[in-house]
């Protein structure tokens, strides 16, 4: 099993930028899809950004589209998430996430993920 712990989260002001990053442990991502998850209070958990194994393809949810950019360092065993121009909407805790199995595309549903990291709150003041 993998271990994540993402970090990188605070409070910003709307137009803002923050990096998350999503470190992981105990086994290497480098063969897996990831992705990043949002969840605000009251709220179910909603998809962000997947990015496959290779890192060769990506996907947004329209929300976010133009605005964030996933990416990941394999030798690093990391993944970011890059958000720009945030806006109060962006307010959540931010979840990390390995696909299961070998060698996935990504993914926009939460039950295509194994392993979860405990989250890391972003805060975007209007």
């Amino acid at each position: 099993q993998v271990q994540l712990v993402e970090s990188g989260g605070g409070l910003v002001q709307a137009g803002g930028s923050l990096r998350l990053s999503c470190a992981a442990s105990g086994r290497t991502i480098s063969k897996y899809g990831m992705g990043w998850f949002r969840q605000a209070p009251g709220k179910e958990r909603e998809f962000v950004a997947t990015i496959s194994w290779s890192g060769g393809s990506t996907y947004y949810a329209d929300s976010v589209k133009g605005r964030f950019t996933i990416s990941r360092d394999n030798a690093k065993n990391t993944v970011y998430l890059q958000m720009n121009s945030l806006k109060p909407e962006d307010t959540a805790l931010y979840y990390c996430a390995a696909q299961r199995g070998l060698y996935a595309s990504g993914s926009t549903k939460p039950g295509d993920f194994a392993s979860w990291g405990q989250g890391t709150q972003v805060t975007v003041s209007s």
